[in-house]
């Protein structure tokens, strides 16, 4: 009985991660319950029965609070995620997959996302998912999309195989947009945008190989290319006005 006690105790989170959720996971009640601008480091700390000291150690302010959140919910999302991007390799069927399942995952949230979309909505706030601040998050999910992309059985120009993950990125973030409106039960309107949207993206990824669109595909690579946050940009092709602006990624 000692050494069954002992392998339990051993597989426990460790006491500094048990107090991380704790914190967090009361920042997420408050925000629910008082707002997101309502709520003070100082009462989630007393929520939580921790000092406002050991508050700011796991968290220095209430936007890294929401990175929490936002790397919570990531991580979520991409262990729900795995039968789908081990499934089947039809594109419309995976991209169906990924987005449905982070509707699942993010189902808990919904009743609180807008508290937090006011402030993301703000380019200059570190909340956008645009920021610097959400790169970590940001990564995660594009990572998503590219594995839903390298399974299927749909070729792709191979100009765009870096930035597709990143277009179908944007696309997930225009569903959680009307996502954070949708006021329908269980919000059954944006799972039905997901159904009818899916088939239309792969589709739309599929003919961008062809040579009749190789005008079109470039100008959308161009396009990405210069506005996607992390974006790579080849050498010699900055912008007018902006040289050197955002670090480049190799393919």
């Amino acid at each position: 009985m000692v050494k069954d006690a002992k392998d339990v105790k051993e597989v426990k989170a460790p006491k500094s991660e048990q107090t991380r959720t704790l914190i967090l996971e009361t920042a997420l009640r408050l925000f629910q319950e008082r707002g997101y601008d309502k709520t003070t480091m100082r009462a989630i700390a007393q929520e939580a029965g921790v000092s406002v000291g050991n508050a700011y150690y796991y968290f220095t302010n209430k936007e890294h609070l929401v990175q929490g959140f936002y790397d919570r919910l990531a991580a979520e999302h991409a262990a729900a995620v795995q039968p789908v991007l081990d499934g089947d390799e039809d594109l419309a069927v995976r991209m169906r997959g990924v987005l449905l399942t982070w509707l699942d995952v993010a189902e808990p949230y919904h009743r609180f996302a807008a508290q937090f979309f006011k402030n993301a909505a703000d380019p200059e706030s570190p909340l956008s998912p645009f920021s610097a601040e959400s790169v970590a998050a940001r990564e995660a999910a594009i990572s998503i999309h590219r594995r839903c992309l390298d399974g299927s059985d749909t070729k792709t120009d191979p100009e765009l195989a870096e930035l597709l993950p990143q277009l179908m990125w944007l696309i997930q973030m225009g569903l959680v947009l009307y996502w954070v409106y949708d006021r329908t039960e269980h919000t059954a309107r944006s799972r039905r945008l997901v159904e009818r949207a899916a088939p239309i993206g792969a589709r739309a990824i599929a003919l961008s190989r062809f040579r009749v669109l190789r005008p079109l595909v470039r100008q959308i690579h161009d396009v990405l290319e210069e506005f996607l946050p992390g974006a790579a940009r080849p050498t010699g092709r900055e912008p007018s006005g902006e040289p050197g602006q955002g670090p480049s990624r190799s393919g």
